[in-house]
């Protein structure tokens, strides 16, 4: 296994799918509007074992003082393998300086989020209007 990590926008729907689906997303039921918002995003890093996309994380910003990561996938069984590391170092590489970083984990990510160095934002809630049923 030789992961490449890559920070081109040159993906497709028929790569994206397999890897939402895996993951029980519910961004897949929408697939055109997924590929859009992924392509649209401020930063998209993929994952990718020679053709097959095994991760990607994407971020959401105003390009200098905040950003938000909305997804942050891996292949199961491709998970604890590092992978989830490499795309939030490339993350941190470009958003380093910003006056905050912010993502919403819930579940067996919470752990992880904690390994990469987020924390619980002191007593604020996490609030939403979300059409999805996964969380």
């Amino acid at each position: 296994m030789e992961i490449v990590l890559n920070d081109t926008r040159n993906i497709t729907r028929d790569q994206i799918l397999p890897l939402y689906e895996a993951n029980a997303w519910s961004a897949v039921q929408k697939p055109d509007l997924l590929l859009k918002g992924l392509i649209n995003s401020h930063s998209l890093i993929t994952t990718w074992d020679r053709d097959v996309l095994v991760g990607l994380g994407n971020a959401i910003s105003d390009g200098h003082l905040v950003v938000y990561y909305p997804h942050l996938l891996v292949l199961p069984s491709y998970q604890g393998k590092g992978i989830g590391h490499m795309i939030m170092d490339k993350m941190q590489e470009i958003y380093k300086d910003f006056h905050m970083q912010m993502l919403t984990a819930d579940g067996k990510a919470i752990d992880f989020y904690k390994k990469v160095g987020f924390e619980r934002a002191g007593q604020t809630e996490p609030m939403w209007i979300y059409s999805g049923g996964d969380h």
